[in-house]
């Protein structure tokens, strides 16, 4: 069968590519930067695919509508929100993900981003390559705390490697694993409560109806005095206009953020050129080690599902088959 290659990272030979073409099947590479180079659009290369290894293209219900062979999706990430998940049901295709396989890429950057704002390091390395020898006094992490919101896969990574440095850890998750949280010293609070604690505040959530526009003007307003915030999980999950408002005006000391409402950050964003704002390129999962876990995984669930398995491991859309049976 035809399986499309639209992850941006993987390349043509590479262990994805041999993995598929050694169960059989052919390889398509249609990466973002082919297309822009061909002149293609998303729908104009998923007309004769069987199965699709997705990155972080939008393959929304027009897409896929292009696709008549379309079976599967197998999505390279721990989120699958950037795929109409309703609209593939609908058309009896499986959408799979690869859930826990950038834990310790994504925690190790939000630990870095928790000592750049403590700590300012970019304003600092800047300044000092533009001649400058500014000595501005930061803040230890060790004695602050620190606000998880959302204590899943991440957030627990995150929490262990903040008590291991000395932080109070508070945590808001609607279904709390308080076995969890016994163990590693992680308090249980309600997310208001944490909101108005945390000297640092981490997202960890999935985005969806129920988290979008979750830290909203309010919720930010809400948030302790001088607090800095950190985002690797999605965009739509922090309202930036408020949160540049509360960065300008000083009611937070600044914001890193690895994920946008639109990426890339849109030139008249209001987040661009604010001191205290480190915007980094929706990299979190973006390490060798992370990468190869996530892709590895998503070819095999594709090779799986191809084969005759109609439940490969992290099926996010089990009611495809009663879709592709009618």
């Amino acid at each position: 069968m035809r399986v499309l290659v639209t992850t941006a990272y993987l390349e043509p030979g590479g262990e994805v590519d041999r993995l598929l073409r050694g169960a059989g099947h052919e390889t398509v590479f249609r990466r973002a930067a082919d297309r822009r180079a061909s002149g293609e659009r998303l729908a104009d290369v998923v007309g004769d695919v069987d199965a699709i290894v997705a990155g972080t293209d939008r393959f929304d219900a027009e897409v896929i509508a292009a696709a008549p062979r379309l079976k599967v999706f197998g999505r390279c990430g721990v989120g699958y929100d950037n795929i109409d998940v309703a609209a593939a049901t609908r058309r009896g295709v499986a959408v799979t993900f690869t859930p826990g396989v950038n834990r310790n890429s994504v925690a190790e950057l939000v630990i870095g981003q928790l000592v750049n704002g403590a700590r300012r390091l970019p304003q600092n390395i800047a300044g000092v390559r533009d001649g400058r020898w500014d000595q501005p006094s930061g803040t230890e992490l060790g004695g602050s705390v620190l606000g998880i919101v959302g204590l899943g896969s991440i957030g627990k990574a995150v929490a262990v490697v903040a008590r291991a440095m000395g932080m109070a850890v508070k945590a808001y998750d609607p279904y709390f694993d308080r076995d969890f949280a016994a163990a590693h010293g992680v308090e249980e609070a309600p997310l208001d409560a944490v909101l108005a604690s945390a000297d640092f505040l981490t997202l960890h959530l999935f985005l969806d109806e129920t988290t979008r526009g979750l830290v909203d003007a309010e919720r930010i307003a809400a948030m302790k005095p001088g607090a800095f915030l950190v985002n690797t999980a999605r965009g739509g999950i922090v309202d930036e206009a408020a949160l540049a408002a509360a960065i300008r005006d000083g009611r937070l000391s600044g914001a890193a953020l690895d994920v946008l409402e639109a990426e890339p950050l849109p030139a008249d964003s209001p987040l661009r050129g604010l001191d205290g704002v480190y915007v980094t390129a929706h990299i979190g999962a973006a390490t060798h080690q992370a990468r190869a876990r996530s892709s590895l995984a998503a070819a095999r669930q594709v090779v799986d599902l191809l084969g005759g398995n109609p439940e490969p491991d992290n099926l996010v859309n089990p009611e495809y088959r009663s879709e592709a049976g009618s």
